[in-house]
């Protein structure tokens, strides 16, 4: 599984900018820091992406989970976030309208 490596240095306009990409092309994203920083980093690139995604009819949650990996010859644990897509439906078609509720009943 390929992870997009957010680091403390990265700017999260850019690192939004690749999820919503990654996100319209049907590519799973997963993201991949260490240390306080890069989660920093991290999160607030989810939050403009979702911005980014919401007014085309998609939204995205992330689920965070730690992971003991290997720099240059040293254990460190990670956050691995993975993002899910969600698409959203229009108001009109997934509530119905209280007049049809009442109908149904009459």
């Amino acid at each position: 599984m390929d992870f997009l490596k957010v680091s403390s240095k990265s700017s999260p306009a850019s690192v939004a900018g690749a999820i919503a990409g990654m996100v319209k092309d049907g590519v799973p994203v997963n993201i991949q820091c260490v240390g306080a920083g890069a989660v920093n980093q991290a999160i607030k690139a989810i939050a403009i992406a979702r911005g980014f995604l919401i007014p085309t009819g998609v939204d995205i949650s992330c689920a965070p989970t730690f992971s003991d990996i290997e720099i240059m010859g040293e254990s460190r644990t990670a956050i691995r976030i993975a993002i899910y897509v969600h698409r959203l439906v229009s108001p009109e078609v997934a509530t119905p309208s209280l007049d049809q509720d009442v109908e149904a009943y009459v």
